[in-house]
Parts: C-alpha cells; structure tokens; sequence
C-alpha cells in the first residue's frame, strides 16, 4: 500500500502586496501634504524672532555707545571694535550681514542712529511672475 499524500497546506505569503504598498505609500504621501507646509512656516516664523532680536541687540548696543561715547557709532564694526557686541549679528532672513543703517535726523550728527533689515526681494518678482 502506498502512503497517501498529505494535503498541501496553504502557505501565508510573506511580502506586501502591491496594493498594501500603494495603500501605505498614499497615507504617507496624504501626511507629508498637512505637515510640510507647517514645517517650513515654523522655520520662517523662527527666522523672523531672530532677526527681531538681532535688531534689538544692535540697537541696545548702540544706545550704550552713545551713552558713553557722546556720538554715534561711525560703522557697525566700530562697536565690534569698542567691544559693545562681539560681532555685527548675521541677518538670518537674507544669511548676510547686510542691515540698513540709518543715519540721525540732525544734520550736524553722523554715524548710525538706527539699524533696520534689509528689504526682502519679492518672491514674485524672483520667479517671474
């Protein structure tokens, strides 16, 4: 007599499907689309409160040049120079060291009174449109 044959046991597949691949893939595509734009609003917005306070700091060492001084700071390296800031803040909008210095409303005054970011191109206006 000859043994029978055993059934063959059905075998569970061990892979994805296509269709699991492409299910996954359009989830994380879906998350990527809600959160991307929020990333880089972040870092905008994070840009923005460092150049904020990189004016501040100018400023503030500005008024104590004056303070001490009795003038006006000729340049920005002059208060590197004198030690009232370690070194002239880089603007972390445009990545340079590129302030507006604005010089006093007395005529008879020179120097910088005031510093200011540098405009911002137009995004626009970049591209073309």
């Amino acid at each position: 007599m000859q043994p029978r044959p055993q059934p063959q046991q059905a075998t569970s597949p061990r892979g994805f499907t296509l269709i699991e691949m492409l299910v996954v893939m359009t989830l994380i595509a879906l998350l990527l689309t809600l959160a991307i734009p929020r990333y880089f609003s972040a870092l905008d917005n994070g840009r923005l409160s460092v150049q904020r306070q990189n004016v501040a700091t100018i400023r503030d060492a500005i008024d104590k040049f004056v303070g001490d001084q009795g003038k006006y700071p000729e340049t920005l390296d002059e208060l590197v120079v004198k030690r009232y800031l370690r070194q002239v803040p880089v603007d972390p909008v445009s990545e340079a060291a590129n302030w507006v210095l604005i010089a006093p409303q007395d005529p008879e005054q020179t120097g910088v009174y005031d510093v200011q970011p540098a405009p911002r191109a137009d995004r626009n206006a970049i591209e073309g449109k």
